[in-house]
């Protein structure tokens, strides 16, 4: 059982977690709490690495599903996995896995590009969502929050495991969505959101939640478009806006991804 905090494993990932260079250097990242672990097994990423509590352990059904996936894994005391954790409360289990996202298809039929999205939990429920709608794969442009950042991972809900996830240049964007109709949100001026033919392949860009799509975001759209709003309420929440527009292309094409 490890016990210590200065053992190197702990050191290890306590920084996975808190250093996006090391991360990408070590190209891991951490994944907390049971769901996130069943999402790992269910679809065939195995962990580098585990570690979990007595606690944990003591639940039949968490005993259960180490033997169900044989997955091996190293115990900790309450204290360490306290010093592992990145919430507030631990789990009592988290997994180290390889950073290997999902490639993307070669002919994307709906596609979310995210511009500038800097707040963690709004990019992660906006990946959630995003796999709920049936897209194709999500595009973080320049100035995104890191995909793999641990808050990033818990609101996204297993997301990183199911859809591709790619930080991408507005170059390599535009080079990638050239077959699609590329749409802009906005808080003013552009089609009415209901009147897109969602059916044709498209994308549609989110922009920032302070100041909306930059410069380069325009510059490769075909059109703006808006949700309608009532009362004297100006904008929606970034991963509110996306949901909303999501589903309506879901809508549109018989909820069928």
């Amino acid at each position: 059982m490890i016990s210590s905090f200065a053992n190197a494993q702990v050191k290890r990932i306590r920084r996975l977690q808190k250093d996006k260079r090391y991360r990408y250097r070590e190209q891991a990242f951490v994944v907390e709490g049971t769901r996130l672990i069943q999402e790992l097994a269910a679809n065939s990423k195995r962990p580098k690495s585990i570690f979990y509590t007595e606690d944990w352990l003591a639940d039949a059904e968490h005993e259960a599903f180490f033997k169900t996936v044989n997955l091996a894994g190293e115990l900790v005391t309450n204290e360490v996995m306290a010093v592992m954790s990145d919430t507030e409360t631990a789990s009592g289990i988290l997994a180290v896995t390889s950073m290997i996202p999902i490639p993307l298809p070669t002919q994307p039929s709906l596609v979310l590009i995210l511009d500038a999205i800097s707040t963690p939990g709004n990019l992660g429920t906006m990946m959630r969502t995003a796999g709920a709608a049936g897209i194709d794969s999500v595009l973080l442009a320049p100035g995104c929050v890191d995909a793999y950042n641990p808050k990033v991972i818990r609101g996204a809900m297993g997301a990183h495991f199911r859809l591709p996830i790619h930080h991408l240049d507005w170059e390599e964007i535009a080079n990638y969505c050239q077959s699609l109709d590329i749409w802009v949100a906005e808080t003013a001026n552009g089609i009415i959101y209901t009147e897109v033919p969602w059916r044709q392949p498209s994308a549609i860009i989110i922009g920032n939640e302070a100041w909306g799509a930059g410069i380069e975001a325009h510059s490769v759209a075909k059109g703006s478009i808006i949700i309608p709003m009532a009362g004297g309420t100006e904008s929606l929440n970034a991963a509110t806006a996306s949901a909303v527009l999501l589903f309506e292309a879901f809508r549109q094409r018989g909820f069928s991804s």
